[in-house]
């Protein structure tokens, strides 16, 4: 083993290397908890009964309901990337709408970092059952009745890092894709008769470069050599993606920069995933989903939740085209909505599979129709588990702390102020600040900008910590998911292995 003491597992070596002192030169890695940002809980405060504060939220988020399909700056796939990229870095399996939680109790299942343990687990050691149990560095991948499918165990269940990306078909064939990708590259990479081409060569030279010498990589089993590189390069053209694309597709621009200038406006040592990201501002997305998307150029639009075929197998007739989600230049792209106060009418009844009964909020029964409405579940999650600072405060903190951003604070909406209540949930107030733009700017871009920024500033492997460009087969600094998608749309069949993949 490369690195290694004779006769001594890498068990062995590790506690060696703590002895010696030599392992303490290794970055700790990012805590799993939750936290808050301003430090501290914001409690419901005032004279106002629940039921009035209750009552007063449900007015506010019925005038969000909209028919009007209006197209946003986003292509329609990048709300389910941001999906998909969400349950990278986040999973809160701990709250709920009405019993109050302190978020550093909060375990973060998911690693905080862009790192696609969605899609890896912990690698062919630990995960096994995600990969081929011959061809190790290859992962499952579709099923006999549908080659496009995730792969499946006996009862149905997808073989991925992340249960969560099956939720819906279309997130579900942004991880196959993935997937697809890595196979792709892996058979570039450790195929003899592929060994000098110019694919394989890029793999070696991006997989390689600048990786830090600690225990972990000086023990790097010689057999998973190619797949680490493999691994490490889908891994950069993600963080690239993240970065130049999703980002800005929903964030004003001005914000990506101050981030990148200055990535630690909340604190050096503030929460590493902060619940005002994963339980208001990242929430953005719920504003951009269409009722209903067109999986082919040549049929009609389905209603959104009938693609949450959720947690099953797929067949051949849901295949989404991926140039109707990701611009593959012909035209037929469709788009997201906008960012801001208004959310397509579907989201204001959800299917009985996902709410069939009324919820506790506090002493407060919510019916439930009401119950029924995500964007009351998203505030009332907010008031009562999470109990997040308004979005007023967090724009005075802002102003007071971090000046040069110029944080604008706005007033209540009419429905909030007219039953005096003077303070805006964070989630909506992050979507009011994007009214005009249809982006997230002020209070809701910083935070989402920040995040990101902070979580590939501390990965000392990540995009902004090595010298990295996009591959010129996914177009170098001009990358797209389309044109990464493009790309592997005309490789996916050239993987030798590709049937012998297949798994329920």
């Amino acid at each position: 083993m490369t690195g290694m003491t004779h006769a001594l597992s890498r068990y062995d070596y590790l506690v060696k290397q703590c002895l010696d002192g030599k392992a303490l030169l290794t970055e700790p890695p990012l805590a799993q908890h939750f936290g808050h940002l301003l430090g501290k809980p914001n409690e419901i405060t005032g004279n106002l009964s629940h039921q009035a504060i209750l009552d007063a939220y449900i007015a506010l988020v019925d005038g969000m309901k909209t028919t009007t399909v209006t197209p946003g700056p986003a292509e329609a796939g990048m709300t389910f990337f941001g999906q998909f990229v969400d349950h990278d870095i986040t999973l809160d399996a701990t709250s709920s709408i009405g019993r109050k939680i302190d978020p550093r109790s909060i375990r973060n299942v998911r690693t905080p970092t862009l790192d696609l343990d969605c899609v890896y687990g912990d690698g062919p050691d630990a995960s096994p059952h995600l990969y081929h149990n011959k061809h190790k560095d290859y992962l499952l991948f579709g099923r006999d009745d549908c080659p496009l499918d995730l792969a499946r165990n006996a009862k149905g269940t997808a073989l991925i890092g992340d249960p969560r990306n099956d939720e819906n078909i279309l997130v579900s064939q942004i991880q196959g894709a993935f997937i697809c990708l890595h196979n792709i590259l892996m058979s570039h990479a450790n195929d003899g008769a592929r060994a000098e081409n110019e694919v394989s060569r890029m793999v070696h030279g991006v997989g390689g470069m600048s990786i830090r010498k600690t225990v972990w990589t000086e023990t790097v089993v010689p057999r998973l050599m190619d797949f680490e590189h493999v691994r490490r390069t889908v891994r950069l053209h993600y963080q690239w993606l993240v970065l130049n694309q999703l980002l800005p597709s929903f964030v004003d621009k001005a914000c990506i920069k101050a981030a990148l200038a200055a990535p630690y406006v909340f604190g050096k040592h503030g929460p590493i995933m902060p619940a005002e990201f994963s339980g208001a501002a990242y929430r953005f997305g719920h504003a951009t989903v269409q009722a209903s998307y067109k999986l082919r150029a040549d049929e009609q639009p389905r209603d959104l939740f009938a693609m949450m075929k959720a947690f099953s197998p797929r067949v051949p007739d849901d295949d989404m085209h991926m140039n109707m989600f990701f611009d593959l230049e012909d035209g037929n792209v469709q788009m997201a909505l906008p960012v801001g106060t208004k959310m397509a009418e579907t989201l204001f009844a959800l299917p009985d599979g996902i709410v069939n009964k009324s919820e506790k909020w506090g002493e407060i029964e919510v019916p439930v129709a009401e119950a029924k409405k995500l964007a009351l579940r998203n505030i009332l999650r907010d008031r009562t588990a999470l109990q997040l600072a308004s979005g007023q405060q967090v724009a005075r903190w802002l102003q007071a702390h971090a000046p040069h951003l110029g944080i604008k604070e706005l007033k209540a909406p009419e429905a909030l102020a007219s039953r005096h209540i003077d303070k805006t949930p964070l989630w909506f107030y992050c979507l009011q600040e994007a009214d005009a733009g249809g982006k997230l700017t002020g209070v809701g871009g910083t935070i989402v900008a920040q995040v990101f920024v902070r979580l590939l500033r501390l990965d000392p492997e990540s995009i902004l910590n090595t010298d990295f460009t996009p591959w010129e087969g996914f177009g170098s600094a001009d990358m797209t998911m389309g044109k990464m998608m493009k790309w592997i749309e005309t490789n996916r069949d050239t993987i030798p292995l590709g049937n012998e993949l297949r798994c329920g």
